[in-house]
């Protein structure tokens, strides 16, 4: 198989990862995963994604939270269609890392090292500011 196909396909995988990791974390949120308990259940509805909101930006004022949930979850569908559809891939591919970068920090800061580990949120990241690396005009590589 030859470099191009492989890079080819593993840009396609990881368009299509990052943007399902953005539309799986968005269907948590609004319970279409399941309620709040259910096993692999994060979330299970928006009001206890608000709360984990408030819990990772302790600094912002309590009266803000609702609106950085919502700019989050807004963020993340967007983003999602962006690297599906390959549109303005690099713009797309580095916000998302960028996105991803500011969740990783603050589920440190508040929480420690070990959650943004366990949900690979620093692997993620790379992976999209890799694709933004990689990607060229309004679409990915076709060469290395």
């Amino acid at each position: 198989m030859s470099q191009t196909i492989i890079l080819s396909c593993a840009q396609w995988f990881l368009r299509l990862s990052l943007a399902a990791g953005f539309l799986s974390a968005v269907a948590d949120r609004i319970g279409l995963w399941g309620p709040p308990g259910a096993p692999n259940v994060a979330w299970g509805e928006w009001g206890a994604f608000v709360e984990y909101v408030a819990m990772l930006n302790w600094f912002v004022p309590a009266p803000l939270i609702p609106a950085l949930a919502w700019v989050a979850t807004a963020a993340e569908m967007l983003f999602a269609l962006g690297l599906i559809v390959g549109w303005r891939l690099r713009w797309f591919s580095l916000a998302s890392g960028l996105l991803l970068f500011s969740f990783a920090l603050t589920m440190t800061i508040a929480d420690g090292f070990k959650p943004p580990l366990d949900y690979s949120v620093f692997a993620a990241s790379a992976g999209a500011f890799l694709l933004a690396a990689i990607a060229t005009g309004g679409r990915a590589t076709e060469h290395v």
